[in-house]
């Protein structure tokens, strides 16, 4: 059966579907602050809340077990240090209890900013079984298998492995296949690009260097498909001698919380309607190209393109036709440019070009080129076809030293093209700039 095929707007969708689906709380935080600015519907539903009733909050107001600012900086600290803080503890409910929750958190960067990833699952049912069930082994067994992803366990000396039946699920495996695994049958499923790190980890810990073993890693399903997975373990039997001669282990599937981490990533650095980076993502690259190009001795120009009469075609067309047409001229220029260059939405109407390696006069041509794109083109509308025409305004290094300098005179140069009657390419220079 053939891959499904998707469209990056119907993936971030499905993307947005999944993680509203998702039955543990996600919460994204700014570390500094403690304010939630992202929250599923499982977050706010889990606390008895509307969503506007989360958001914009701070996290203390919700965590019971964390009092105050300096509590949370301690904290912060934290999970700033490590590759994941698990936190067990207590979250408010709207109506007044408290529900027990285990949170995982992880630092993570999102459009050059970061923030904290936090996943909290509700165990206010798991922690009550297991309070009941500590006192009969057969129940604590029934509990270790079952109430989390998967087991195992490792003979050294005799390279015999056991794999909890959930472990097994988790594979695509029966309960009774892989009856008798050695060390290599995991081992040979881990891709490629983690094994090596993954075995020396393992290694380390053997060897004693580490505390415990703990990696987050990609593992070959029975159907060939790659999960994210979080293994941790520690030697729990040694011989006489001391040697250790036993490793048990937990496996968490991350798959789900990973694709999270990087549609929210790129949710931070795209513009949603068009899917072209958006202004923030240009703070963090223009200055970057700009560095390139002065260390290597290239060019680099600048186009501030502005869909002159915007609002005339909301206007007559309505609001959906003049985002298709953002669409197209999106795609247009996308499809005109090469892969080096860089295109933002810059706002509303507005979009920015940047290219590296350019000289001034194949900026210029390339800025004629696209406006003469825009005007041959058409979308359709309420009242036919939708013409558009733009005003370009380019900028150009070595002319101007700096990104801010850059950005300032390609705006000018755009301000200037539409004051001479739109529809035109200016190019800015030290003498208009004093004009």
């Amino acid at each position: 059966m053939p891959a499904l095929s998707l469209s990056s707007e119907d993936e971030s969708a499905l993307l947005r579907i999944v993680c509203e689906q998702l039955p543990d709380a996600v919460y994204l935080i700014e570390p500094d602050s403690s304010r939630i600015v992202f929250c599923n519907a499982a977050a706010h539903l889990d606390l008895g809340m509307a969503r506007d009733e989360v958001l914009g909050h701070s996290v203390l107001s919700l965590q019971k077990d964390v009092v105050g600012p300096d509590q949370w900086r301690q904290i912060a600290a934290v999970i700033r240090e490590g590759d994941c803080y698990v936190f067990v503890g207590r979250h408010r409910h709207k109506a007044g209890h408290e529900v027990s929750v285990e949170v995982h958190t992880r630092p993570i960067k999102v459009g050059g900013r970061e923030y904290f990833l936090s996943v909290a699952r509700d165990i206010s049912a798991r922690r009550s079984r297991e309070h009941e069930l500590l006192s009969r082994e057969a129940q604590l067994r029934f509990a270790l298998n079952e109430a989390t992803d998967g087991l195992w366990d490792w003979d050294i000396e005799a390279d015999a492995l056991y794999f909890s039946p959930q472990l097994k699920r988790m594979l695509g495996y029966g309960p009774h296949e892989m009856a008798a695994p050695r060390l290599s049958d995991w081992s040979d499923n881990i891709h490629p690009d983690d094994a090596r790190r993954v075995m020396q980890t393992l290694t380390d810990h053997i060897a004693g260097l580490r505390e415990r073993y703990d990696c987050e890693y990609r593992l070959r399903n029975r159907n060939g498909h790659f999960l994210w997975v979080r293994d941790r373990g520690r030697v729990c039997a040694r011989s006489e001698d001391g040697r250790p001669i036993r490793i048990a282990g937990m496996v968490h599937n991350t798959t789900e919380h990973k694709q999270l981490e990087v549609e929210l990533q790129r949710l931070a650095s795209h513009d949603s309607l068009t899917g072209l980076l958006n202004r923030r993502e240009s703070e963090v690259i223009v200055p970057t190209q700009l560095r390139l190009c002065r260390r290597l001795g290239l060019g680099m120009g600048l186009a501030m393109i502005d869909v002159d009469h915007f609002k005339r075609i909301n206007d007559v067309h309505g609001h959906l036709a003049g985002d298709e047409v953002l669409r197209g001229v999106a795609t247009l220029i996308a499809g005109s440019i090469r892969n080096a260059d860089h295109l933002f939405r810059w706002g509303g109407e507005e979009f920015l070009l940047v290219c590296v390696d350019v000289a001034q006069d194949e900026m210029l041509a390339l800025a004629s080129k696209l406006r003469q794109g825009l005007a041959e083109a058409a979308w359709p509308g309420v009242e036919g076809l939708v013409k558009v025409d733009a005003s370009i305004g380019v900028a150009c290094f070595p002319d101007f030293g700096d990104a801010g300098e850059l950005l300032l005179a390609a705006d000018r140069a755009l301000y200037r093209a539409k004051t001479l009657g739109r529809g035109r390419v200016e190019l800015a220079t030290r003498e208009a700039g004093r004009a």
